[in-house]
């Protein structure tokens, strides 16, 4: 391999640093989740309500621009962006203060800002809080429903160590980037949603990629400790994970620095996901079994096909 971010034959104590590790993951989820409590997400047009305006221009459309004029109205959180051609966009404002008649003089403001160009009003569309509700429950369930199939997957292909730890990495994954969320007060939409379900699965890969060198190395070196094991599995899985992380977040900085504000929240919370997600698969997913004393003999009891431990002693 021409570049190696990782040395091969590392020996980190990884089960050592678990004292570190679970610490810290329990103070950042505690600390998420109270601030979800108390401060609260940022919500988007997608949850708050809103005025959905399409319009098309007479040719290419300078959306920077059309953005500035919009933020002069003082209309709250205005998200404006091309779809289909250059010249199709599409304008959402959020929930004005006032009932439907507000909602109406939105319309009549951001017409304001085209007097004099050929600009059609294709669509205008008020998304009411009651919409806005059904669609937070949705995403909470699609969330909720994809922990609940890793659970019932791990446990199919691996034993029941394996699944409940794999949920745990994967929810602190969650929390703690439904954390960022509230400390920086980002945008929380349904793109946010895409984001957390996508960070789900990455996680979820790498957890799977290192409980399956783990399960090899059990049925191979059954008389070695459980800890020592675990190092082992993680150390050969380490240049892997590092090297998938890196290329992933090679890719989401040149999106977060030349996609433009539309999707930044979204991108953020890509590069923050998969960064604690590449955290809790090497510090978290392996300790867990520990902590739920997961023994090798529990992995194939009558399994005599591997490798032989090379440090146990021949039989006479």
């Amino acid at each position: 391999m021409l570049l190696r971010i990782v040395p091969d034959n590392t020996k980190i104590k990884f089960m050592w640093l678990r004292k570190v590790s679970f610490p810290l993951s329990i103070v950042l989820v505690i600390a998420s989740i109270t601030a979800f409590f108390t401060v609260g997400l940022n919500y988007g047009i997608d949850f708050k309500g809103g005025t959905i305006i399409e319009i098309k221009t007479d040719g290419p459309a300078d959306v920077a621009s059309i953005r500035s004029d919009l933020s002069s109205l003082n209309l709250g959180d205005v998200q404006v962006q091309e779809f289909g051609g250059s010249d199709d966009i599409l304008i959402r404002v959020e929930e004005q203060p006032g009932g439907e008649l507000a909602q109406q003089a939105v319309v009549g403001k951001v017409r304001t800002i085209f007097e004099g160009q050929e600009v059609d009003f294709r669509r205008v569309e008020v998304v009411g809080p009651r919409v806005s509700g059904e669609l937070a429950q949705a995403g909470a369930i699609a969330v909720a429903a994809s922990l609940l199939a890793i659970l019932f997957y791990i446990w199919f292909r691996f034993e029941w160590q394996f699944a409940v730890g794999a949920i745990l990495t994967t929810a602190n994954d969650v929390v703690i980037t439904i954390g960022l969320f509230v400390l920086l007060q980002l945008d929380f939409s349904l793109s946010s949603i895409a984001a957390v379900l996508t960070i789900i699965g990455y996680s979820l890969n790498d957890t799977v990629v290192v409980y399956d060198r783990i399960r090899e190395n059990l049925r191979k070196y059954k008389k070695r400790p459980l800890t020592e094991v675990l190092d082992m599995s993680i150390n050969e899985t380490l240049s892997r994970t590092t090297m998938t992380s890196l290329t992933t977040l090679l890719a989401l900085f040149a999106l977060y620095i030349f996609g433009g504000e539309v999707i930044q929240s979204f991108t953020l919370a890509m590069i923050f996901g998969i960064v604690i997600g590449t955290y809790s698969s090497i510090f978290l997913a392996a300790p867990f079994l520990i902590l739920f004393n997961l023994r090798a003999e529990a992995m194939s009891p009558n399994d005599d096909d591997g490798e032989k431990d090379p440090n146990a002693k021949a039989s006479a």
